[in-house]
């Protein structure tokens, strides 16, 4: 089956393709930025590294803006997908959604209304497993914003691996935060992975902070070749 595939950057949806992608072709990543960095909908961080990711995957990437005004950037969604269905064909879409009933069912409503299979590989799975899974099946997933308690500055740019998943599991009982980050607690970014032509190496960033919340300003990212 062909798909598209709603396509951050971020763990959860890259994750999501690569595990659909074992039955099906994905054909396209498709991206919804947002011109509200708090978009109820739409991750806002890290776009900088999105075309060097979807060539890295070699699947091509395209882009829909929304000003991300809540329930409003559905209807931009949902001409996003009827366009792309209609240009590549798809019979389906993957997303990255967890346990946000508010992500799920809005999306299935709108693959409903045009007729296309909804895909969520990770939808009601044991978050702390599918981290391990997603560390032990080689993706290197990087955290580009925080906005929590018990996540300050200091996690950004840190790389998710099982050293730093014990101390974010501690962190996430302690202030009770969302261990997966669905809530917006933190934003990440993939550098590299199975299904990656080449690895991505962030060279130089400056940390921002703004109302609360600290990111990543990523200025300057290059291709880095894969170990054999």
């Amino acid at each position: 089956m062909k798909l598209g595939a709603l396509f951050t950057g971020g763990k959860d949806s890259t994750y999501s393709a690569f595990l659909a992608g074992k039955e099906n072709e994905v054909v396209c990543l498709m991206n919804m930025y947002s011109e509200n960095k708090d978009s109820y909908m739409f991750h806002t961080v890290g776009d900088s590294l999105l075309k060097m990711q979807a060539d890295a995957l070699s699947i091509p990437l395209e882009r829909h803006k929304t000003k991300g005004i809540k329930e409003e950037e559905l209807s931009d969604l949902k001409e996003f997908i009827s366009e792309i269905k209609e240009r590549y064909g798809i019979e389906g879409i993957v997303s990255g959604a967890l346990a946000s009933e508010y992500q799920y069912s809005r999306i299935n409503a709108i693959l409903k209304d045009l007729r296309l299979v909804s895909i969520t590989p990770l939808w009601h799975v044991n978050v702390e497993q599918y981290l391990r899974n997603l560390i032990k099946d080689g993706f290197y997933a990087v955290i580009v914003s925080v906005s929590a308690d018990g996540l300050d500055e200091r996690w950004l740019g840190r790389e998710i691996n099982l050293e730093n998943l014990e101390k974010l599991i501690e962190l996430s009982r302690k202030y009770r935060f969302n261990l997966g980050f669905e809530g917006g607690e933190a934003e990440t970014a993939v550098l590299d992975g199975p299904n990656f032509n080449y690895a991505i190496k962030i060279t130089k960033s400056s940390v921002v902070k703004d109302e609360g919340k600290a990111y990543l300003n990523i200025e300057e990212a290059v291709k880095v070749g894969k170990e054999n």
